[in-house]
């Protein structure tokens, strides 16, 4: 994957975040996972990527990290439930922006969202995963691309 691409979404991410307000999402410096099992963390939303590309994005992040963000948002119900919901549409909306930016070809499917680390998740044959970390508020997540070229 092009560097150009894995910027579009960093952009994204930070984008998302800054409708927060004022604290600073970071950004550490994305690294490639070769032909691994990424790791995920408390609550994860998959979308699956066909058409032109083919793969997956998702979104994991702890429990801290989304109770923070709906925290952000006015929400006070915190519960499982609005936390997997949560995790979909921060993946959603990361893949949706990716969409327009990639053209009418990039096809994302409705997310999957889980709790927990699954048995696993399939990741495209001979992709590479490239892995975007986040931190807001001290707390963590990710983003992990894996397109095929």
């Amino acid at each position: 994957m092009k560097e150009q691409k894995l910027q579009i979404f960093v952009s994204i991410i930070t984008n998302y975040f800054n409708q927060f307000g004022t604290e600073e999402l970071v950004v550490d410096t994305p690294y490639l996972l070769e032909n691994q099992q990424p790791k995920v963390h408390d609550y994860t939303g998959v979308i699956g990527i066909s058409g032109v590309q083919k793969g997956v994005v998702y979104f994991s992040a702890t429990s801290a990290l989304l109770a923070s963000i709906l925290d952000s948002m006015g929400e006070t119900d915190q519960s499982e439930d609005n936390l997997v919901d949560l995790a979909g549409e921060v993946a959603n909306t990361v893949s949706g922006n990716a969409r327009n930016e990639f053209g009418a070809e990039f096809h994302i499917s409705v997310p999957l969202v889980f709790k927990g680390s699954p048995q696993s998740i399939i990741l495209p044959k001979n992709g590479r995963s490239f892995i975007i970390p986040v931190s807001w508020r001290g707390q963590i997540g990710e983003i992990v691309v894996c397109l095929q070229d």
